[in-house]
């Protein structure tokens, strides 16, 4: 006996086809057909004497009708299982909050046969984000539906209804229907004209909502015709949008976090650099989602000279940026006191970082840089070495390899100097712009020189220039926005 199928809306199919079974004898108690599977009477398969035709045999074919029945609503019921089952796995698998959102919007037009929609994120608690996201909609497609009425539109009507009843008053609506947005009387006139410009003649929307974070905002779906999705549809609906809820509100607690730290390390680097006569400087700073610790800085320090560095420290989250955001601070408080000597400023640095930071090592580079005498010294801790790019040369600046700050008891930064000609750049970066693009370090080392060395001459006379130039060399589409706890800093000194 083969399963029943989920009914056609809208000339779409069901998501998925329910599995085929095979009937089998009926022995002592049967599903029953009218229930959950709990047992039912079934009558004896032979007549009163035995014989066949005799009085139990109507009995027996009504039981196993029955029976049947029974069995049909079961593979039913199976099916649906698996069908929701499989699409919860889809979006357990989504990898950010933009992706879950379009996933939910995916696997419920799937399940009430709905070839478009939309998503409105909305958080109830008004943290945010807010946003929109369309399956089969262009931007100006959500921008129309943008233009409708608050108190008119599918999903306003439903956010509106959440916010105006009251927790514990009456039930709430979850589910808004509009079979028919062109013949309906009651159909708003702005909301009529967009669903005539877009081609819609039905909607069908649902409220999302998490037991944990309350309501998340709403999903419609639209049709190309007068539709309806039946109650087994909206009821398999229901079901995947009580779970996909609560993936969502992960996902959203997530983010948040993610924009926080993101926000707490941007506000501990500097807004602007400086400007020194005879110095001009540019950098560029990518932050990945899981993004680490990582710095630069330039200040003005006695005399006119510029202190310059990179670095950062291990760990990602808001606890990397804290620990980033104080051993900047320190660093910059070294540098003016004793900004001459990179050296001593690092050995400062580093028995700072084992006394107040026991549990964490970190990288830096900072740069004594001496416009008037043309005139840079620097140490390193484990940092990558400076690249010096000009017209006639480009070539990495000779430093010593050294362990980073917080891996030695005892310790000392090895220091070098390096006179740029006028019209040379000196490149400070971290390795994460040698590690995100892919490979070994060295080969990151390799692609960074010959980026550096085909710039062009007008790239090579602006610091900004050059540093576009690089990135969009070293990483191209895909690999800027990368997934990853590598930052890059590229921070450029051209000496004019």
């Amino acid at each position: 006996m083969s399963a029943a199928r989920l009914p056609k809306v809208a000339e779409i199919s069901s998501p998925s086809a329910a599995p085929p079974h095979t009937l089998r004898p009926a022995t002592g108690t049967a599903p029953s057909a009218a229930g959950h599977g709990g047992p039912a009477d079934v009558a004896g398969t032979t007549g009163g004497a035995g014989t066949p035709g005799g009085p139990g045999a109507t009995g027996s074919t009504g039981a196993v009708g029955r029976i049947a029945a029974a069995q049909d609503r079961l593979a039913t019921w199976l099916s649906d299982l698996t069908t929701l089952h499989e699409l919860t796995g889809l979006l357990a698998a989504a990898e950010s909050l933009d992706a879950a959102l379009r996933e939910v919007l995916r696997a419920g037009a799937s399940l009430v046969g709905a070839g478009r929609g939309l998503m409105v994120l909305e958080p109830s608690d008004g943290r945010g984000p807010e946003t929109v996201v369309g399956l089969g909609l262009t931007h100006a497609d959500l921008g129309a539906f943008e233009t409708v009425p608050r108190d008119a539109s599918p999903h306003g009507l439903l956010l509106a209804v959440a916010e105006e009843v009251p927790a514990k008053g009456p039930a709430r609506p979850a589910e808004l229907l509009h079979p028919d947005l062109s013949g309906e009387e009651t159909t708003p006139p702005r909301l009529h004209e967009v669903a005539r410009v877009l081609g819609a003649g039905a909607a069908y929307s649902r409220r999302l909502t998490s037991r944990s974070a309350g309501d998340l905002g709403a999903l419609v779906w639209l049709y190309d015709g007068p539709a309806e999705p039946d109650g087994r549809m909206r009821h398999l609906a229901g079901l995947y949008c009580d779970r996909a809820a609560e993936h969502v509100a992960r996902h959203l607690e997530l983010s948040r976090s993610l924009s926080g730290a993101a926000a707490l390390r941007e506000e501990f680097l500097p807004s602007r650099l400086p400007r020194v006569r005879g110095v001009r400087t540019a950098v560029r700073h990518l932050s990945g989602p899981r993004g680490g610790g990582d710095w630069y800085d330039a200040t003005v320090l006695p005399e006119g000279a510029l202190g310059v560095s990179v670095g950062g420290v291990t760990g990602s989250g808001p606890g990397a940026a804290g620990a980033m955001g104080r051993l900047r601070a320190a660093l910059r408080a070294y540098a003016v006191q004793e900004g001459e000597d990179p050296v001593a400023v690092l050995s400062d640095l580093e028995l700072l970082l084992r006394v107040t930071e026991p549990g964490r090592c970190a990288t830096a580079l900072f740069a004594h840089v001496d416009p008037e005498r043309r005139r840079v010294a620097l140490a390193g801790a484990g940092s990558c070495p400076p690249l010096l790019v000009g017209e006639y040369r480009t070539e990495y600046v000779e430093t010593s390899l050294s362990a980073p700050l917080g891996m030695l008891s005892c310790w000392e930064a090895p220091g070098a100097e390096v006179e740029p000609a006028p019209g040379e750049t000196l490149l400070l970066y971290t390795d994460g712009l040698l590690h995100r693009g892919g490979g070994s370090p060295d080969r990151g080392s390799a692609r960074l020189y010959q980026a550096a060395a085909g710039a062009s001459r007008a790239a090579r006379e602006d610091p900004e220039q050059l540093c576009e130039h690089v990135l969009r060399t070293m990483l191209p589409d895909g690999l800027d926005t990368l997934d990853t706890t590598e930052d890059v800093v590229l921070l450029a000194v051209r000496f004019d």
